[in-house]
């Protein structure tokens, strides 16, 4: 009886460093997860802990949680509208328009890719997309103009991976419907510590090109020179249409217009018109849109499929009160909760990806969250909104924290051949840094978070 009751409350603690283990094996992580899910499920029913017949309960959460969940509409009218401006061109328009507005700068080039990377956030939450396209452009031209390869390619990883974090972000969609929060008021508190990062960049990569000119030359006079007479109706083809329709979108979803589903339509339909006046919309690069749509929703939503069931089978053997039990035990209070679980995020920033990390610890740490108080630093009512939007910043780290930085992966595939990985990583470290100093700055000012959510409401 004592070793029946010591697996019974060890099950969840097995389950859990099973999936940290299995993750390094490189197998796809919605197998393991379904995987996990039915093994331990067999097993809790081995040891009286699962009923058989919760098997079934499989199903109707999937249904409920990803095929009738309106919410998650949204998720592929934004992933066709980034796929659109990715395959028909209008992104490099853009950047070419930035490229030429900022020439004079010191690290042009750089802070033309943040730019860059910044408005592509607004348009995709697609960070593959995102960097492996700012990689095949601006990559070349940096190298070509001297550029170091490590600021180089840390500027692209970085700001490619804004995504995840600027709304309308497919990321924030998930936590939305995760911890039940609006996801309208989720992407307005975003916004804020999306663009503090971005300025972070912009600042670092100003300040770094002034002071250290070799790592960012200045561009040769009269490269990129456009005359004044051109610059508007260049402006108005290339910079006018996509920044208007990212416009349109967030402020329909901002102000209350739309929901995201409906401006995630919109702006579909709005990108693929800019496309069609473009003259890039054939068949063929249609067919190629949706196909490869369609791959990135089935590859979401197969791991929303076995991480309802990981997540079921986890708080069904106890997790949820072994979780709850460890952090009283270690005396934690509010704050060192609240620390404990950013290290967590940060490091398993380093094997998973931000999808699979909000899958999986939300419902495991929503609950204890949702009981901390934290005074008059932030309002009792504000504590789980708030800590989202933590949790999302935090996550932005995810894609560049080797060994399993997926920002990292795809620019090795895209890069020319004289880019070394260690350069890449190399490049990723200052960045590492300006991110977590953001974190920082939004767990130390509550208000860039919910200020902007309380003056549209009010």
């Amino acid at each position: 009886m004592d070793i029946q009751y010591y697996i019974q409350e060890t099950l969840p603690l097995f389950m859990f460093f099973g999936m940290a283990v299995l993750l390094f094996t490189g197998y796809p992580i919605a197998f393991i997860l379904g995987g996990l899910s039915i093994t331990f499920g067999l097993l809790g029913w081995m040891v009286g802990t699962f009923a058989p017949i919760e098997f079934f309960n499989f199903v109707p959460r999937i249904w409920g949680q990803a095929a009738e969940n309106l919410v998650l509409v949204a998720v592929p009218t934004f992933v066709f509208m980034g796929v659109v401006m990715e395959r028909s061109g209008i992104a490099n328009d853009l950047l070419y328009c930035c490229q030429i507005l900022l020439r004079k700068v010191p690290g042009a080039l750089a802070l033309s890719v943040t730019i860059m990377g910044t408005i592509l956030a607004a348009m995709t939450g697609i960070i593959g997309a995102s960097v492996t396209m700012m990689t095949a452009m601006a990559l070349p031209a940096m190298l070509r103009q001297r550029y170091s390869p490590a600021l180089a390619t840390g500027t692209i990883a970085a700001s490619g991976t804004l995504g995840i974090l600027i709304p309308p972000s497919i990321m924030l969609i998930f936590m939305a419907d995760l911890m039940s929060l609006s996801v309208g008021s989720l992407f307005m508190a975003a916004l804020l510590p999306g663009l503090t990062l971005a300025a972070l960049y912009l600042s670092y990569i100003f300040i770094l090109a002034s002071v250290r000119p070799k790592m960012a030359p200045p561009l040769p006079e009269g490269m990129l020179y456009v005359p004044a007479r051109e610059l508007p109706h260049l402006l108005l083809k290339g910079f006018v249409p996509p920044v208007l329709l990212i416009g349109m979108v967030k402020g329909s979803i901002l102000f209350g217009w739309a929901t995201p589903s409906e401006a995630g339509a919109v702006g579909a339909f709005g990108a693929l018109c800019i496309a069609a006046a473009s003259r890039r919309l054939g068949w063929e690069n249609l067919t190629g849109m949706c196909r490869s749509t369609a791959l990135t929703i089935s590859f979401i939503f197969m791991i929303i499929a076995s991480a309802t069931c990981f997540a079921y089978v986890f708080r069904s053997l106890g997790g949820e009160e072994i979780v709850e039990w460890i952090f009283e035990a270690a005396g934690f209070g509010s704050w060192g909760v609240l620390i404990t679980i950013m290290v967590m995020v940060f490091l398993l920033g380093f094997i998973l990806d931000f999808i699979e990390i909000a899958l999986i610890m939300f419902p495991i740490f929503a609950p204890l969250v949702d009981g901390l108080e934290f005074g008059d630093h932030v309002p009792k009512e504000s504590v789980l909104f708030w800590f989202t939007i933590l949790v999302a910043v935090n996550l932005q780290t995810s894609f560049l924290t080797p060994p399993f930085g997926y920002a990292l992966f795809y620019m090795k595939g895209v890069a020319p051949k004289e880019v070394k990985i260690s350069s890449i990583y190399a490049g990723i470290v200052p960045f590492v840094g300006l991110q977590l100093i953001g974190l920082a700055l939004v767990v130390a000012f509550p208000a860039l978070v919910l200020w902007l959510p309380g003056a549209v409401y009010d």
